[in-house]
């Protein structure tokens, strides 16, 4: 018998469910980064920097998706926690058409706009060609994209972990291989990488819906004939809407950087800062994969009001987070020459810089995973205005702060040191909200 979200999860058990979602979006990150590494080696430094600069445009398109899953993944958890499955799948097939919709708006929306918002995030010349020209062909998947975030974090709550880690795995090695053949092997540089990363998509948010259309599924959800319900979409976008914040407010702290970096370091600092994005997503990747997978457990305890459970599992969820960050932290730290040496080994002074910084930043791991679990708690419980608040302070508030003032005294030094100021502070705001909300929600 597989692990259902009405157990009483252990330690081992909450592991046990947890490590499809994390080996998912492991595996997802390291395809994410498979196309900088084939783009910087094989494309050269221009064509890397394109991608670094039109990339934060993308991922707040694509974030959408993820802001419809995690919100539509809390409602259904806590419809199917209080015993109706059948509005559970309602509610489901509603956040898929309604993805499809908005995905389309959005398809139109960011291939029209990709050279204007490439000119504002300060590309020029070549390096504006090329953001344009990647930016068009990976926008015109993004409804595969937003499907694909959805499928993420609405597979777990099936009880199906492991399919959603077979279709990202399908998805995550046919762009390995795409990038080796169509950059590696037939030299078409930047196009080659988009057109990988949008087929790639494709594989991952689209095989999802021929499953839950099935008559083999026998997951706890199917897309159903359901009317559309405007209320409760609207609801679980409000309460998704922490993550969508996350994308929007991560990627304007990307082109904040960007500009900060190309005053006080140069190109020089815009590859790096390429580089130690690429490289955190894999660890960052493993927290938010568990977020994914104990996420829909929470919003099911929370929906069949088992507080004794939602207690145990947020103790269990903050001392995972805080282990795996302090062993993360320690790793990080020890390969941050073997990890700048892949991306940018043609460089010494570029490998130095992107080392140095990568230890800097090495101390973030730390705490950051407590944070991410924090806000997607409040989301699961459906408070999106809690989770929304830390996010944005997280992610906006105090890395831009930290981003502009610290340079002023530190250089560049102080843009490194500017993401840990700013988990920092997020970690005293994210522990207030968890006791300020401890008798509401009685855990």
């Amino acid at each position: 018998m597989g692990i259902k979200l009405s157990d009483h999860f252990t330690y081992r058990k909450l592991i046990k469910f947890c490590i499809p979602p994390i080996i998912m979006m492991v595996f997802t990150s390291i395809y994410s980064i498979v196309d900088g590494f084939f783009v910087s080696n094989f494309a050269g430094q221009v064509s890397f920097n394109a991608v670094n600069l039109i990339f934060p445009f993308i991922m707040i398109l694509g974030g959408v998706g993820f802001m419809i899953g995690s919100g539509g993944t809390a409602l259904i958890g806590k419809t199917l926690g209080q015993g109706n499955r059948e509005k559970a799948n309602q509610y489901f097939t509603m956040l898929i058409i309604m993805t499809i919709v908005v995905g389309l708006v959005l398809t139109i929306i960011g291939v029209t706009c990709a050279r204007p918002v490439a000119k504002l995030l300060g590309a020029e010349g070549q390096t504006l060609e090329e953001c344009v020209i990647y930016g068009r062909i990976v926008l015109a998947f993004i409804i595969c994209f937003m499907l694909q975030n959805v499928f993420q974090v609405i597979l777990p709550l099936a009880e199906r972990q492991k399919l959603g880690l077979f279709f990202n795995l399908a998805g995550g090695i046919t762009n390995i291989i795409l990038d080796a053949v169509f950059v590696g092997v037939l030299h078409w540089g930047i196009v080659g990488a988009a057109l990988a990363t949008g087929i790639s998509e494709t594989i991952a948010g689209v095989l999802p819906v021929f499953y839950f259309l099935s008559k083999r599924n026998t997951s706890l959800l199917r897309l159903v004939k359901t009317k559309f319900e405007f209320k409760p979409m609207l609801h679980a976008c409000g309460n998704g809407i922490s993550e969508l914040f996350s994308n929007i407010s991560g990627s304007i702290v990307s082109i904040v950087y960007n500009w900060q970096l190309l005053k006080y370091a140069g190109a020089n600092g815009v590859s790096a800062y390429g580089v130690l994005m690429y490289v955190q997503f894999i660890f960052i990747a493993i927290f938010i994969g568990f977020t994914i997978g104990s996420s829909p457990i929470i919003s099911y305890h929370y929906g069949a009001e088992n507080h004794g459970e939602l207690k145990g599992l947020l103790k269990k969820s903050l001392s995972l987070n805080s282990l795996v960050g302090v062993v993360m932290a320690a790793l990080a730290f020890c390969l941050s020459v073997p990890f700048a040496r892949i991306f940018v080994g043609y460089n010494p002074d570029l490998l130095t810089m992107t080392a140095h910084a990568f230890q800097i930043i090495a101390i973030n791991f730390v705490i950051i995973g407590v944070n991410i679990f924090i806000s997607s708690f409040f989301t699961a419980l459906n408070n999106g205005i809690i989770s929304a608040v830390i996010s944005v302070l997280r992610t906006l508030g105090f890395k831009l702060l930290a981003a502009i003032l610290l340079p002023i005294w530190f250089g560049v030094e102080g843009i490194w040191w500017s993401i840990t100021f700013a988990e920092s502070m997020a970690l005293v705001i994210s522990m207030s909200f968890l006791l300020l909300k401890k008798q509401k929600y009685h855990y």
